[in-house]
């Protein structure tokens, strides 16, 4: 009975504290109380003074060679950005406050001016420049390239928002370049996804990388970078297509993927002894040079010249063992991004393994530039098909296209070799079963 009364005394005091708090919520209510926010950003001090006249729409200048050029910076646009809790000095600290707005530095031009700005984005963001120091991009800048993309090319610094929100894909920056495969992009299954869906496909920087970007045909980033999403795709091919591992070694995804693009044989220059792929050294334009002069009437390298072209670039940094690596491409950026849908992809092995494919019609050789980019000249095709280039080009050989005669007669042989060897000692055996029988029961009866 003690512990029924407790208990009902208990409900009654929290009856009784539960009307005290509400009573006290709405006396709170009715005298206007709200509960407290978060505080708004708003501009410091020391950008007070200057949002004064770059808040205006119509604030220009004109630079040094002839253009003009909007200095308006949106106040409510800056406050909604990443940088908000930053001052203008922590970027613009070549600027004097006091003699600023009196006097106006001269400016070149923009260019000049965002190369400028370029060092005042290491000091925060150290990580993705270090990444962008190690890109093409960053090379083409240190060759002088005036179309190098820099920080506030693809980043509006004052309106900047988290790489978390889903954006239009017209608004992605590398668009400003690559409209071409932008737009090839917009329509492939990727795009679709995005544009038409709605829905978080990958967009260039999920692919490409955001800073650390690299030539796509100088190694198998982009297929790694396939895979990192594809994670089942070996898996799967591995139940109909044959020797899975290595079609994804030697065959680029787009070329399934992609079925109305064009196909190429891209054969890369390879040191197997660094187990690196061979790249031109800046100011000894050594590729070019020598492609060149093995190929001085223009209809592509014979299996002789490459065979003296890998001699010459096995020989540049001391005894060398450079190849040839093949894989098989598409012949452009643009159809890489013409990806379809996965029941259109090219499952047919006619169309690589066949006399005259296509595929391998066209034949280039590739080194990688100073700046990173690709460095490409022509080959004869037939260099798939001769004997003599079995030593060059290694570990590229599509049984049924590139038909090099005699090694498809030495496999049929090997092949028609080996089953005649099972199949004569079977037939030794099943002849014989009698004899061995006999033989057999006499060695049982003999005595011992």
């Amino acid at each position: 009975m003690k512990s029924v009364i407790g208990c009902g005394r208990r409900q009654s005091g929290a009856r009784a504290a539960a009307l005290v708090w509400t009573s006290a919520f709405a006396l709170m209510i009715a005298a206007g109380w709200t509960a407290p926010r978060a505080a708004e950003p708003a501009l410091g001090e020391d950008s007070q003074p200057c949002q004064k006249c770059h808040d205006k729409a119509d604030l220009k200048m004109q630079t040094q060679d002839g253009k003009a050029w909007s200095l308006h910076v949106s106040t409510a646009a800056f406050l909604k950005s990443q940088h908000n809790s930053l001052d203008c000095t922590s970027c613009h600290d070549d600027i004097d406050g006091d003699k600023h707005a009196s006097a106006r530095p001269p400016v070149k031009s923009r260019r000049d001016y965002a190369l400028t700005l370029n060092a005042a984005c290491k000091s925060c963001h150290k990580k993705n420049v270090a990444q962008y120091n190690d890109s093409v991009h960053a090379t083409m800048l240190s060759q002088g390239s005036d179309k190098a993309p820099l920080c506030s090319d693809c980043h509006d610094v004052h309106t900047l928002q988290s790489v978390t929100i889903v954006k239009p894909v017209a608004e992605t920056p590398c668009l400003k370049c690559h409209d071409a495969i932008g737009k090839a992009y917009a329509a492939d299954v990727h795009g679709l996804e995005r544009v038409a869906r709605g829905k978080a496909a990958p967009i260039c920087a999920d692919c490409h990388q955001a800073h650390a970007i690299h030539a796509a045909a100088t190694d198998q980033r982009l297929r790694d970078s396939c895979l990192g999403c594809h994670k089942q795709a070996l898996a799967q091919h591995k139940d109909w297509l044959p020797n899975a591992e290595r079609h994804f070694e030697a065959i680029s995804c787009p070329v399934c993927h992609a079925p109305s693009a064009e196909r190429r044989v891209n054969l890369r220059l390879y040191d197997n002894l660094t187990k690196r792929h061979v790249s031109e050294r800046t100011g000894v334009p050594r590729f070019e040079k020598r492609a060149n002069a093995a190929d001085q009437q223009g209809e592509g390298l014979n299996e002789r010249a490459l065979l003296s072209l890998l001699k010459e670039f096995s020989q540049d940094d001391g005894p060398g063992d450079v190849a040839l690596r093949g894989r098989l491409e598409v012949r452009s950026g643009v159809q890489a991004h013409q990806l379809a849908e996965k029941s259109k992809a090219i499952r047919d092995c006619d169309t690589c393994h066949r006399e005259g494919a296509q595929a391998f019609q066209s034949v280039v050789l590739t080194i990688a530039g100073p700046d990173g980019r690709p460095l490409r000249h022509g080959v004869n095709k037939d260099v798939l098909s001769s004997i003599m280039a079995t030593d060059s080009v290694r570990g590229f050989y599509a049984i049924g296209a590139t038909r090099i005669k005699l090694l498809d007669v030495l496999l049929l042989l090997v092949v028609l070799g080996s089953l005649g060897g099972v199949l004569g000692h079977l037939t030794l055996k099943w002849a014989t079963r009698r004899i061995r029988a006999k033989v057999a029961q006499e060695n049982r009866a003999a005595p011992h």
